[in-house]
């Protein structure tokens, strides 16, 4: 899906090694929300929340967290039932 949307084969590699430095900041914030709400029971540690801030307006911050949310939720649903993933 990624690389439908114009992700270059270096960012995916990047991706993979949780490397967000090849995208733009903004996206770079975005991803790096992602991870750490992921890892961290859906928390975003402080620091990150800022560089959101810093790129992103109120309804973009509160859009990305749900995303984020939605997407661990049907992740963990998913796994919980035992769905293996589509590919």
């Amino acid at each position: 899906m990624a690389r439908r949307l114009g992700a270059t084969t270096e960012q995916i590699e990047a991706l993979n090694h949780g490397d967000f430095t090849g995208f733009e900041p903004a996206w770079a914030g975005a991803l790096q929300a992602a991870e750490s709400s992921t890892n961290d029971r859906g928390q975003v540690p402080a620091d990150v929340y800022a560089t959101l801030e810093t790129h992103w307006n109120p309804g973009q911050i509160i859009e990305i967290i749900a995303v984020i949310g939605l997407f661990n939720y049907f992740n963990r649903f998913a796994i919980g039932l035992d769905i293996p993933p589509t590919k």
